[in-house]
């Protein structure tokens, strides 16, 4: 269990350095944004340059970052906001006095293509919303049928996080539940989550 939370809290912590540099005023796609992604994606950024490149300087580089989209499809719409927007489009409210300081919780993942840690045959962010809003449902009545729905980092308890580690959104979303509740789904780097609050 000590292990599986330092895990988590490694990933949340991630998260929140990747946020961090994303908004940092790096806007593309570029070499300061490569150790922020996770999984294929970091891979495919490094190694770009070397496998790519047809002409000398920046020209290869470009070219070849324009190769890896064709090859893995479009970046899914949308990406740039995991995790700092709701499903809306709409940023987060601020997060009311008495929400708590910190929480325990337990998350069901669904991954897509593109997010930190997928595969890059992951199903589509499209898909990935359906199958998040039907476990949606479910988990509002079996959190467990939901998590064994899931992909693989779903769980039923997480532990304890603080506040200001996770995203704008979905920390909005876990902290503003009562315990007990359910909510999402809520898109963040990782995939989308649906969140249960035990304490």
């Amino acid at each position: 269990m000590q292990r599986s939370t330092a895990v988590i809290y490694t990933l949340f912590f991630a998260g929140a350095l990747a946020f961090v540099i994303t908004n940092g005023g790096s806007k593309g796609r570029g070499a300061a944004s490569a150790p922020a992604d996770a999984g294929a994606d970091a891979v495919d950024a490094a190694a770009a340059p070397a496998t790519t490149a047809a002409g000398d300087g920046d020209a290869g580089s470009d070219a070849g970052a324009e190769d890896i989209v064709q090859e893995r499809g479009p970046e899914p719409a949308g990406r740039s906001d995991a995790g700092v927007t709701l499903l809306s489009g709409e940023a987060p409210p601020s997060l009311p006095a008495e929400a708590p300081k910190k929480v325990r919780f337990g998350v069901v993942l669904i991954q897509y293509r593109g997010a930190q840690g997928a595969a890059p045959t992951a199903r589509s962010k499209d898909a990935a919303l359906a199958l998040a809003r039907e476990l949606a449902e479910v988990a509002k009545t079996d959190f467990k049928a939901a998590i064994e729905k899931g992909d693989k980092g779903s769980t039923d308890d997480l532990g304890y996080i603080p506040r200001g580690v996770l995203e704008p959104a979905p920390e909005y979303e876990l902290f503003s539940l009562p315990k007990g509740g359910v909510g999402g789904p809520v898109d963040t780097p990782r995939g989308f989550w649906i969140a249960r609050r035990i304490e």
